[in-house]
C-alpha cells in the first residue's frame, strides 16, 4: 500500500522548499500568455456594450474593415438578440496595432433599441420591475429551501435571541494577468493557443468542440500564469474569438482583456443579504436557525452561500433565492459561497454570546464538532494573546482604539481522479516528470519536484518538471476547489514509485542483492542489510545504457484525502475620528493534510488571507441605477489591498495526517469575519455591511452616540 511515510523520514515532504520558478517569474524569463509574441501577430480587441439592456438592430462593420492596418472584423452577436449587460460582446476586431484595433472599434456602428433594466437587488425585486431572464418568474429563482429539526421548539428552548441582517456586496475578480489567449493555426485542422487559463484540458476541449476539431489537434499550453481564482476555466467569448480572427487571417493573434473589462466580464463573488434568527440556550448551545436570504449573480444564478456555516444547529431553517440584475456573470472565487456565509455566522455568534454574557471563544468551543479546530482556537488564542482582548467592547477613552476578533472556515479539497503523469529516468542521471495540470502562482511544479526528489534521493532541482501543455496527452483536471496538489500528487507519486521500482530490478544484479533490499539515500542506492553495498544514482542510472525507464502513475485514494478545518484572530486598530480600520495582525491556523512544501502552504495562506482582507475593507463593485454602469471599473476606483493595508500575518500550518488536502481556498474565509469582530470588539458597535469603511465606522459611531 502506498504511502507518504512517517515526518521524521521525509527529507523534502513537508519542508520548506524554494519554488523552482522564482528565478525565472523575478528576471522575466517565465513567460505569461501576455508575453506571448509569434511571428507576424495581430493584436485582436472586442467593441462591448454601454448600455445594460437592448435588443440589436443592425452592425455596420465596413468602415472598420475598410481602416488600414485592419485584418478581420467579426460579429460576436446575432441581429436581433438582446445585449443584457454593459460590457456584453458586440464584435472583435484583429489588427497589425494595438492601437489599428482600438481605432477600428470606434468606427463599428451599432444600431439598438434601447431597453428598461435593473441593476440592483431592490430594483430588481420591486413589483413591476423589467423581466430580466425569461426562464424565470420574475427576476428572482425558485426558493431553495433547507428544514432540520422542529424549528418553534428550538426557539422556545432558547434562553437568548438575535435578529439581524447581513450583508456582502459583490466583489469582481482583480487577476493581475487579466483573460487572455494568443492563438495561431498551423494549418486549417491544427490549432495552438496559449492561454491564461486554470484548466489546460479543460480550454482545449471547448476550444475543440467550437470548431469541430479532434481534440488532439488543438494544443494548449499555459506557461505561466497571473492568478484565475475561479474564473478561467474555459476560453469564454474572447478566446473564441481570438481563435476565429486567427482562422480567417491565417496569422497569430493576442486578444487579451483590458483592466475593465476584466471587472465587466471575467465573473465576481455574487452578493449576499442574510436575515437571520436564531437562538440559543442558557448553557450555550446553539439550538435554533432561521434564515432568509438572497444574492445576485448578475443575469447568471449562482448566488449561493453556506447557511448555517461550521457550527452545529440541531433546528433551522433557510430560504435562499437568486436574484437576476443587468451585470456580468458570477464566476467561481476562491471558495464560492463561504466568505460570505462565515462573516454572517461568526458576527452571529459573537452577538449570541454577548446576550448570553459569554466569551465568543468559549461559546464557539461549545458549538463546534470539529476537534481540529478546538485544537486550533487553543494555539491561535495564545499567538493572538487572546486574553489581552477587552472584555467590554468599545471600552477606554483613546482616540484609536484597539479589539480582536475570530472567525472559522472549512473546506473539502481532497481531489479526485483523472489526472495522468509520466515519470522519465534517463541513463545520465536526469529526471523527468510530465504531467497534464497547470501552475496557477502556488507552486505545484516545485510540489511535482519534491514528490519525485523525495522518490529518488535526489534533490528538487534535478527534476525537470514539465506541466501547462496539452501536446503530451497526460491530461489533468482544472485547478480549483483546491483539488490540484491533492489530484495530481498520488499520480506521480506512484508514477515515481514504479520508475523506481523498475530501476532498482535492473541494479539488483549489480549489487548481488534482492530487490526488495534496496533503498535511496541522498543521491545513492544502497542495500538496507549491507551498507557497504552501494553505488551512486549516476552509476545506477547508467546501467540503462541506450534506454530510459518511464512509467505512469495510478491514482491512490490512501494518499489523499478530504476535508479541512480553519481559524483566524484579528487585532485591529479603528481610528475613531477617521473611521480607518488598521488591520494590525491576522493569526490564520490552516489544516490540509500532509504540506508537500511548507513554503508554499504558507504562502497560500498568507494569499488568502489577503483576499479575505479585500473583501472585509476594501472591495465593492458600484452599479449605477441610472445608466446601468458599473461606476469604478478600473484599479483607482475598485480598491484592492496594496502594501499599506496588510498586516502582520501569522501563517500556521496546522499537520492532522499524513495524506495530501488542498489549501488554495480555505485561508480567505474566516478573515471577514475575524475583523468584523475585532472592529465591534474595539469600538461597541457592530457593523453588519462589508466592507466596513470608514464611512460606516462614523455613522455607527454617530448613532451610538444619539
Amino acid at each position: 500500500m502506498a504511502s507518504w511515510g512517517e515526518a521524521s523520514e521525509s527529507r523534502l515532504i513537508g519542508k520548506r522548499v524554494t519554488r523552482l520558478s522564482g528565478k525565472d517569474k523575478v528576471t522575466g524569463k517565465a513567460k505569461y500568455t501576455f508575453d506571448i509574441n509569434r511571428p507576424g501577430m495581430l493584436y485582436g480587441r472586442v467593441l462591448r456594450s454601454e448600455v445594460p439592456h437592448a435588443t440589436v438592430k443592425g452592425i455596420d462593420t465596413r468602415a472598420a474593415e475598410a481602416l488600414p492596418g485592419v485584418k478581420a472584423v467579426i460579429p460576436l452577436i446575432e441581429i436581433g438578440k438582446k445585449l443584457r449587460y454593459q460590457g456584453q460582446e458586440i464584435a472583435a476586431v484583429a489588427a497589425e496595432t494595438d492601437d489599428i484595433a482600438k481605432d477600428a472599434l470606434r468606427l463599428i456602428q451599432v444600431d439598438m433599441e434601447e431597453l428598461p433594466f435593473v441593476v440592483t437587488e431592490s430594483d430588481a425585486m420591486a413589483e413591476g420591475a423589467p423581466q430580466i431572464r425569461e426562464d424565470w418568474n420574475g427576476n428572482q429563482s425558485n426558493p431553495n429551501i433547507r428544514e432540520e429539526g422542529t424549528l418553534e421548539a428550538g426557539f422556545k428552548e432558547a434562553a437568548v435571541e438575535v435578529e439581524a441582517t447581513y450583508h456582502t456586496p459583490v466583489q469582481t475578480h482583480v487577476c493581475l494577468e487579466t483573460h487572455g489567449h494568443v492563438a495561431e493555426w498551423q494549418d486549417e485542422q491544427n490549432l495552438t493557443v496559449w492561454a491564461s487559463t486554470q484548466a489546460v484540458f479543460g480550454t482545449r476541449n471547448d476550444l475543440a468542440q467550437h470548431f469541430e476539431l479532434p481534440a488532439n489537434q488543438v494544443r494548449v499550453i499555459t506557461e505561466h500564469m497571473g492568478g484565475g481564482f475561479g474564473s478561467k476555466f474555459g476560453p469564454g467569448m474572447e478566446g473564441h474569438a481570438a481563435a476565429e480572427l486567427s482562422r480567417i487571417t491565417g496569422t497569430a493573434v493576442k486578444l487579451m482583456l483590458t483592466r475593465k473589462d476584466e471587472h465587466l466580464v471575467a465573473g465576481n463573488r455574487p452578493s449576499m443579504t442574510q436575515h437571520v434568527r436564531a437562538g440559543a440556550t442558557s448553557d450555550g448551545r446553539l439550538i435554533a436557525y432561521d434564515m432568509r436570504g438572497h444574492g445576485t449573480g448578475g443575469i447568471s444564478s449562482g448566488a449561493g452561500f453556506q447557511a448555517p456555516y461550521v457550527y452545529h444547529v440541531p433546528n433551522f431553517r433557510t430560504e435562499k433565492v437568486n436574484v437576476a440584475v443587468n451585470a456580468g456573470n458570477q464566476r467561481a472565487m476562491r471558495a464560492p459561497g463561504h466568505p460570505q456565509g462565515a462573516f454572517a455566522m461568526d458576527c452571529l455568534m459573537d452577538e449570541l454570546a454577548e446576550k448570553l454574557g459569554m466569551n465568543p471563544l468559549e461559546f464557539r468551543r461549545i458549538n463546534d464538532t470539529s476537534e481540529v479546530r478546538q485544537a486550533q482556537y487553543t494555539l491561535g488564542a495564545q499567538e493572538i494573546g487572546w486574553h489581552r482582548r477587552n472584555s467590554m467592547p468599545g471600552s477606554g477613552t483613546s482616540v484609536k482604539k484597539r479589539g480582536m476578533g475570530l472567525g472559522s472556515g472549512r473546506w473539502g479539497g481532497g481531489g479526485g481522479r483523472g489526472t495522468e503523469a509520466r515519470v522519465t529516468i534517463n541513463a545520465d542521471g536526469t529526471v523527468e516528470a510530465v504531467t497534464g495540470t497547470q501552475d496557477l502562482g502556488t507552486g505545484i511544479r516545485t510540489a511535482i519536484a519534491i514528490i519525485v526528489a523525495e522518490e529518488f534521493g535526489l534533490a528538487p532541482t534535478d527534476i525537470t518538471v514539465k506541466v501547462g501543455d496539452s501536446a503530451p496527452g497526460l491530461p489533468s483536471g482544472g485547478s480549483g476547489g483546491s483539488q490540484t496538489t491533492a489530484s495530481v500528487a498520488p499520480v506521480i507519486k506512484t508514477a515515481a514509485a514504479a520508475a523506481k521500482q523498475k530501476l532498482f530490478e535492473r541494479i539488483a544484479p549489480l549489487l548481488a542483492a534482492p530487490v526488495e533490499e534496496l533503498r535511496v539515500g541522498t543521491g545513492t542506492i544502497y542495500v538496507v542489510s549491507d551498507r557497504t553495498k552501494t553505488i551512486t544514482w549516476a552509476q545506477a542510472t547508467g546501467q540503462l545504457g541506450m534506454e530510459s525507464i518511464s512509467e505512469g502513475g495510478q491514482w491512490d485514494e490512501e494518499l489523499r484525502q478530504g476535508g479541512v478545518a480553519g481559524t483566524q484572530f484579528a487585532e485591529v486598530e479603528v481610528d475613531t475620528e477617521t473611521g480607518t480600520i488598521k488591520v494590525l495582525k491576522i493569526v490564520a491556523i490552516h489544516d490540509c493534510g500532509l504540506a508537500i512544501n511548507r513554503l508554499t502552504t504558507e504562502s497560500q495562506i498568507n494569499g488568502g488571507v489577503i483576499m479575505g482582507l479585500g473583501q472585509a475593507l476594501l472591495e465593492e463593485r458600484f452599479m449605477d441605477a441610472q445608466t446601468g454602469r458599473m461606476m469604478n471599473a478600473n484599479l483607482e476606483d475598485y480598491k484592492v489591498p496594496g502594501t499599506f493595508e496588510i498586516p502582520e500575518i501569522k501563517s500556521i500550518v496546522f499537520d492532522t495526517h499524513r495524506k495530501v488536502t488542498g489549501i488554495g481556498e480555505p485561508p480567505c474565509i474566516p478573515t471577514l469575519g475575524a475583523i468584523a469582530n475585532a472592529v465591534y470588539n474595539a469600538i461597541g458597535v457592530r457593523i453588519r455591511e462589508l466592507p466596513l469603511t470608514p464611512d460606516k465606522v462614523l455613522s455607527a459611531l454617530a448613532e451610538k452616540k444619539a
